[in-house]
Protein backbone atom coordinates (compact mmCIF):
# COMPACT_ATOMS: atom_id res chain seq x y z
CA UNK A 1 0.00 0.00 0.00
CA UNK A 2 2.84 2.40 0.83
CA UNK A 3 4.42 1.70 -2.58
CA UNK A 4 1.18 2.74 -4.34
CA UNK A 5 1.08 5.99 -2.38
CA UNK A 6 4.68 6.73 -3.36
CA UNK A 7 3.91 6.05 -7.01
CA UNK A 8 0.88 8.34 -6.95
CA UNK A 9 2.88 11.07 -5.18
CA UNK A 10 5.65 10.80 -7.79
CA UNK A 11 3.10 11.05 -10.60
CA UNK A 12 1.36 14.10 -9.10
CA UNK A 13 4.71 15.77 -8.37
CA UNK A 14 5.89 15.16 -11.93
CA UNK A 15 2.65 16.53 -13.33
CA UNK A 16 3.01 19.71 -11.26
CA UNK A 17 6.61 20.22 -12.34
CA UNK A 18 5.66 19.61 -15.97
CA UNK A 19 2.77 22.08 -15.80
CA UNK A 20 5.04 24.71 -14.26
CA UNK A 21 7.69 24.19 -16.95
CA UNK A 22 5.04 24.43 -19.68
CA UNK A 23 3.87 27.79 -18.34
CA UNK A 24 7.44 29.12 -18.16
CA UNK A 25 8.46 27.99 -21.64
CA UNK A 26 5.18 28.51 -23.51
CA UNK A 27 5.43 30.72 -26.60
CA UNK A 28 3.88 34.14 -26.64
CA UNK A 29 0.44 34.80 -28.05
CA UNK A 30 0.42 35.68 -31.74
CA UNK A 31 -0.71 39.27 -31.19
CA UNK A 32 2.02 39.87 -28.61
CA UNK A 33 4.65 38.37 -30.87
CA UNK A 34 3.57 40.49 -33.85
CA UNK A 35 3.69 43.62 -31.70
CA UNK A 36 7.18 42.69 -30.55
CA UNK A 37 8.32 42.11 -34.14
CA UNK A 38 6.94 45.51 -35.13
CA UNK A 39 8.77 47.18 -32.22
CA UNK A 40 12.06 45.52 -33.16
CA UNK A 41 11.68 46.62 -36.78
CA UNK A 42 10.93 50.20 -35.71
CA UNK A 43 14.04 50.26 -33.51
CA UNK A 44 16.05 49.19 -36.58
CA UNK A 45 14.60 52.11 -38.53
CA UNK A 46 12.10 50.10 -40.56
CA UNK A 47 8.69 51.75 -40.56
CA UNK A 48 5.90 49.20 -40.58
CA UNK A 49 2.27 48.85 -39.66
CA UNK A 50 0.45 45.95 -38.06
CA UNK A 51 -0.91 44.94 -41.48
CA UNK A 52 2.64 44.87 -42.85
CA UNK A 53 3.70 42.53 -40.04
CA UNK A 54 0.62 40.36 -40.62
CA UNK A 55 1.53 40.09 -44.31
CA UNK A 56 5.13 39.23 -43.42
CA UNK A 57 4.02 36.51 -41.01
CA UNK A 58 1.65 35.09 -43.64
CA UNK A 59 4.40 35.04 -46.26
CA UNK A 60 6.88 33.38 -43.89
CA UNK A 61 4.28 30.80 -42.92
CA UNK A 62 3.65 29.94 -46.57
CA UNK A 63 7.39 29.67 -47.25
CA UNK A 64 7.82 27.31 -44.31
CA UNK A 65 4.95 25.11 -45.47
CA UNK A 66 6.41 24.77 -48.99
Amino acid sequence: MNNSLGLISAFVGGALVGAGAALLFAPEKGADLRERICDILRKKGIICSETDVDALVERLTQDLED
